[in-house]
């Protein structure tokens, strides 16, 4: 039995399947290198290999070289565009390309500028199959302008001002790098005080006798030309206020004084970027920098926040001393507001970056090369995305595909070609383009039609050796189009397989997934398609596996000593064997004291850095094993041990010990944890370190605290086990040196307040009886301060207190001891209530017929009751007069606006509607009482297109058009306008008829119009606010039929010439066989014989299509239907209208005008017509498509 396996079918359209192997083997450059011998004969549009950068800034020094590879077969030839036109470079004795490629080389060091060859280059590779195009390459020279001269004036100025030195660099290409140095050329130091921001220019948060100098420089490095530009020298002198105003005293005009107020401490502003608010736009995966630099005294430290959100945690960098805020590879998500805090320790001021992230295309899916047999199908997907959305454009062999040669097996979808029983002519290379107005996304996709014969590219006679047990793969590359099937069959006489053991992949690779002694053999590959067959032969052996029967072992030595590693390997006989060993999987160190004999290692005079991992490797052509075992030198030190404490005192105590044994590894400290008996018993807290070197140490102690101590060792590999726990020692109480944290004062209801603290820990209440002192006092009150001791709990409720009034609040420690030192008072307030009044003098201004702004009067803070959150407006849709009755079933919208705002917008209204709405006052507790409903209308707008037009009813002279109205009018229709024009033979389209229809008709006829004429008909609605959006069709007036008849010779035409010389054909056959039956004696009937001898010229035609068949009457003939172009009656709905190119897919070849206006076939999209007469089985006839295009 034979084994036949063809590659696993999935529901894909014809092709590809085909695809799937093609791309996997052969066609992909990208993955797969092709046979040789292969490509000596299998053809192959063109591909871009290599090209040059989208935007290529030259040095102008060196000679310009534009590079553009390509491969395919026959090899491609190349040509170029520059600025949209083709490039002769024949005619530039300055410009070569180099021979078999496209790569250019502009000769500018002998002479010429660069500047000349500025522009957008594009190159196009192009063979028999194809043209595949590169991206457009902006070349630009870089430049490196020198600084402006500019007078510069010293600068004097006080101890402690801000200061900003600018540098505004020369404009270059690529942007200079910027820096700061001395005349010495040392970079000057920067820190939190003193940087340069992102601008280049030096921020002085403040300014110190030490910042003078005369040589202040800033320096522009340009990269590209390999220079350095530097601005003049800027002179600073700090002086103090005595030294300034003797400096005014000389009356040194020259100086530049920049204050002369008294040196004092002031609370950070901001030097960059100015105002409390800035937009920052960057594109998706760039670096997004934010920057804020702030002076002040003392100097004020930055920090970053992002509102609404976190920073990303893998993303996220400061530079600069966190003035500079860094996030990598940015994407939509990190859009939002940033804010940056400048504080010092007189006051703090921030400022937000409102930043939105836009994105240039990126691919989602790009289009991959289509690799098809004749009649098979496929596609090209090209799907991008961005921010914008980017647009799709399709070109085939770098032309528009709207004015491209047409091609039957390909139809535009969007973003996807589909291909339909494509042939070999249908070969060509595609590109798409996906755009937007940050950049754009151009990839090359070929559609290669093949019919080729199995070949199969695995070399004959391939021996195979494989480990027994293990899987062994036989390949057996092939190619062919259509895809072969693939058979494996063992021996020469075909010894069946059997499928449970066999697995085919798709690639024609046969996998024995155990292989065993007796899978040894020769195995043969058989390709077949429809074209031909090929076979291969290859041979299998079986090895044995390599083992190793005794391995390393683990060994800990002491250094100074020997050890010896042993490893035993068994082999099959027929493969060579090499042992080798590793240290740490690493080669081993080149030292003497290493040695390799056969199958032991050892190691004399072991060190410190001989410990690791040592590996032995058994290794033939088939196989490797290998084990390993640890050496170990060193070990953790050993515990101290002999615990003493002497010197007991109340707040401290001294702690000595004896150090255990370092394991030859120094100890390098001590670390020292106590444990509270008392309040956390069983848990080990750290006290403190000391190093290694110390066996003693006093430490602090806090009051009433049982402590129990002990101690660890470490060293290089790591700490000890603890110590034995020292005795105990309990230290005598006092009073607590702390208060609770975190105290609130908050109401739970309008008439409590509620205060609440962080209780202090057992360790903290410094002795037993621990409690709490609470005291509230009412702010701007006549009472006195009012106070209870509570137990150790965490929250106090004080109740009958006026709704909402804010408080003072404090919490103090005390124990059976003595009280914690006085604590901090803080603010709170009793509980809110809702708001008692509803904003009055509601006021609606309708700004248009989707938008209108309100606005009310606030309401008064005590009627508030409670923290202001901000306004609620409630507004909703009604019909007139059903205001009350139907205000359970309205769907209400809700607005609000936070904080004291008065005004605020409603966006989204429907136009030509009734409103209502309401306001409300939010606070902590809820909403206020709604104020008077107010109602108002929002204006008309213009209508939507209409629902559909539709044409019906095509005579000579008339046509009647139907449509439905638009689906929004978005107030009252006023009227219909139809404008149309006709378009001749050479698509040219004629003069524009405007004509008003009555807003209550759906139906109109057009009379007097010309026969057999194409017609472009625009449609749109109108109200009192303007005119709606166009819905735009196509019609054809019916063809006379006795004109048709004569403008065309049927004698004349091509294929009515070839179906003569076919009669003629099958009637010589014919004559031949009879003069054959006649010889041997046949014999016939008289009218076979009559019919055999028939004349083809008198057999009737059709008239109109030229076929063989009975005669009929001119009087027969109909108006003209399946060979037209556009069906007499259809019905386009609005989302068809655009006027879009690819609507108009069957007509001829488009072209453009030298204006850029189309002028293309035009065609709309078709409907089956139903069946007329005789002409439902007649094929469409040359006279009926010429009729059609009149």
């Amino acid at each position: 039995m034979q084994l036949k396996i063809m590659p696993k079918k999935k529901r894909l359209p014809a092709g590809r399947v085909a695809l799937i192997l093609f791309l996997c083997q052969m066609i992909s450059a990208l993955e797969v290198p092709l046979d040789p011998k292969l490509l000596e004969d299998l053809v192959q549009p063109p591909t871009i290999t290599q090209q040059s950068p989208k935007d290529y800034i030259i040095d102008p020094r060196e000679n310009i070289v534009i590079q553009c590879e390509a491969k395919g077969k026959p090899p491609p030839s190349f040509s170029w565009t520059r600025n949209g036109t083709h490039f002769d470079i024949d005619k530039d004795p300055l410009v070569t390309m180099k021979p078999g490629s496209g790569t250019l080389t502009i000769n500018i060091m002998s002479e010429g500028k660069a500047e000349t060859y500025e522009g957008v280059y594009q190159c196009t590779a192009r063979n028999e199959r194809g043209a595949a195009i590169s991206n457009n390459i902006v070349v630009r020279p870089s430049r490196s302008p020198l600084w402006t001269k500019e007078k510069l004036e010293p600068i004097t100025l006080r101890n402690g001002q801000s200061l900003v030195l600018p540098c505004r660099p020369p404009l270059g290409l690529p942007p200079p790098i910027i820096f700061w140095m001395d005349n010495s050329f040392q970079r000057l130091p920067q820190s939190e005080r003193v940087s340069q921001g992102l601008n280049g220019d030096l921020y002085f948060s403040n300014v110190l006798p030490e910042d003078t100098r005369e040589d202040y420089i800033c320096y522009a490095r340009f990269n590209h030309t390999q220079t350095i530009q530097q601005k003049q020298p800027i002179s600073v002198k700090v002086i103090s206020v005595d030294e300034l105003n003797d400096t005014i005293a000389a009356n040194l005009s020259d100086t530049e004084f920049y204050s002369a107020k008294p040196n004092r401490e002031r609370p950070p502003t901001f030097l960059t970027p100015e105002g409390n608010t800035s937009n920052k736009e960057e594109l998706r995966g760039n670096v997004l920098s934010l920057e804020c630099i702030a002076e002040g005294l003392p100097t004020p430290v930055i920090y970053w926040i992002k509102e609404d959100g976190t920073l990303p945690t893998n993303r996220t960098f400061y530079r600069n001393f966190k003035k500079t805020l860094q996030i990598i590879q940015v994407s939509e998500a990190d859009s939002g507001n940033y804010q940056c805090i400048a504080k010092n320790a007189l006051g703090a001021i921030h400022h937000t970056i409102s930043v939105t992230v836009k994105a240039a295309p990126y691919w989602i899916l790009a289009p991959q090369n289509l690799v098809l047999s004749p009649g098979e199908d496929g596609s090209l997907i090209c799907r991008a995305n961005g921010n914008p959305k980017p647009r799709i454009s399709w070109l085939s062999n770098g032309v528009p595909i709207e004015i491209a040669p047409d091609d039957p097996s390909r139809k535009i979808d969007g973003d996807t070609i589909i291909f339909s029983n494509v042939q070999e002519r249908s070969s060509a290379v595609y590109q798409c383009n996906a755009s937007n107005e940050y950049g754009y996304l151009l990839a090359n996709a070929f559609v290669n039609v093949l019919a080729e014969p199995p070949r199969i590219l695995t070399s004959a006679n391939t021996l195979y050796q494989v480990i027994a047990n293990r899987p062994a793969l036989l390949d057996c590359a092939f190619f062919g189009s259509p895809l072969p099937t693939i058979e494996w069959f063992k021996g020469a006489k075909g010894s069946a397989l059997r499928d449970d053991i066999y697995v085919l992949h798709e690639n024609g690779t046969l996998e024995i997934p155990v292989a065993q002694k007796d899978s040894t053999g020769t195995y043969t590959c058989v390709a077949r398609n429809k074209l031909g067959m090929a076979k291969n032969e290859v041979h299998l052996e079986i090895k044995d596996p390599t083992r190793i029967i005794k391995q390393p072992e683990y060994a800990v030595v002491q250094r100074g000593s020997t050890v010896s590693f042993e490893c035993k390997v068994k082999h099959d006989h027929t493969l060579t064997l090499t042992i080798t060993w590793l240290k740490d999987n690493g080669e081993l160190p080149s030292d003497g004291r290493f040695t390799v004999d056969k199958d032991h290692l050892e190691v004399a005079d072991v060190r410190d850095s001989d410990g690791g991992a040592y590996t032995c490797v058994a290794n033939t052509t088939l196989d490797m094993v290998s084990a390993s075992a640890v050496l170990s030198v060193v070990d953790v030190p050993n515990p101290p041990f002999d615990l003493e404490l002497t010197d007991q005192l109340d707040k401290s105590v001294q702690l000595s010990w004896t150090p255990g044994d370092d394991n030859n590894s120094p100890i390098t400290k001590f670390i020292i944890e106590y444990e509270d008996a008392m309040h956390e018993a069983g848990l080990w807290r750290h006290q403190t370190e000391v190093s290694g070197m110390q066996t003693t140490a006093q430490l602090k102690l806090s009051p009433y605290v049982n402590y129990s101590f002990r101690v660890m060792a470490v060293n290089s590999l790591g700490r000890s086990l603890p110590s034995e726990p020292s005795e105990q020692y309990l230290t005598k109480a006092a009073e607590p040196d702390t208060n609770p944290t975190a105290v609130e004062g908050l109401g739970s209801e309008p008439d409590n307040l509620v205060i609440t603290w962080k209780p202090l820990n057992g360790f903290e209440s410094n002795g037993p009886g621990l409690q709490y002192k609470v005291s509230w006092l009412q702010k701007d009150g006549d009472d006195e301060w009012a106070s209870v001791v509570v137990a150790n709990v965490s929250k106090y409720i004080v109740s009958g207190t006026p709704t909402f009034v804010p408080y003072l609040i404090k919490v103090q420690a005390l124990n059976d001891v003595g009280f914690a030192p006085e604590p901090a008072v803080v603010m709170g307030h009793s509980g809110e209530d809702l708001p008692m009044v509803a904003p009055g003098n509601v006021r609606v201004n309708v700004v248009n017929s989707t938008l209108a702004e309100v606005h009310w009067d606030p309401v008064p803070l005590k009627s508030i009751r409670g923290h202001l959150q901000g306004y609620r407006i409630y507004y909703w849709k009604a019909q007139e007069g059903s205001l009350k009755r139907n205000r359970r079933h309205i769907e209400k919208k809700i607005l609000t606006f936070q904080g004291n705002k008065t005004h605020g917008m409603l966006p989204g209204l429907e136009p030509f509607s009734h409103y209502a709405l309401n306001v409300r006052v939010v606070n902590g507790k809820g909403e206020g009482p709604a104020s008077p409903d107010r109602v108002f209308n929002t204006p008309e707008g213009v209508p939507s297109a209409p629902s559909s037009l539709k044409i019906i009813n095509p005579t000579l002279d008339s046509l009647t058009l139907e449509w439905d109205p638009p689906s929004r009018p978005n107030g009252i229709l006023t009227e219909y306008t139809l404008k149309y024009q006709p378009i001749n033979s050479t698509h040219e389209l004629g003069p524009l008829v405007d004509l008003k229809i009555p807003a209550n008709k759906t139906r109109w006829t057009l009379k007097n119009l010309n026969f057999s004429t194409r017609y472009k008909f625009y449609f749109y609605a109108q109200t009192a606010a303007g005119s709606g959006s166009q819905i735009t069709e196509e019609a054809v007036t019916t063809v006379d039929e006795a004109m048709a008849s004569r403008q065309v010779d049927i004698a004349t035409q091509g294929w009515f010439i070839g179906l003569m010389c076919a009669v003629a054909l099958l009637i010589l056959i014919l004559l031949i066989v009879c003069f054959i039956r006649r010889n041997k004696g046949g014999k016939y009937p008289v009218k076979e014989k009559e019919d055999a001898h028939a004349d083809p010229e008198i057999q009737p035609m059709k008239e109109d299509d030229g076929t063989f068949g009975e005669y009929s009457d001119a009087e027969d003939h109909k108006p003209l239907k399946k060979g037209s172009r556009t069906p007499s009656d259809r019905t386009v709905k609005k989302e068809d209208s655009d006027d879009s190119l690819v609507d108009y897919g069957e007509g001829v070849n488009g072209q453009f005008n030298e204006d850029g206006s189309f002028i293309g076939q035009y065609s709309g999209k078709k409907e089956k017509e139903p069946a007329e007469g005789n002409e439902s089985s007649e094929a469409p006839s040359p006279v009926n498509a010429m009729n059609s295009f009149v």
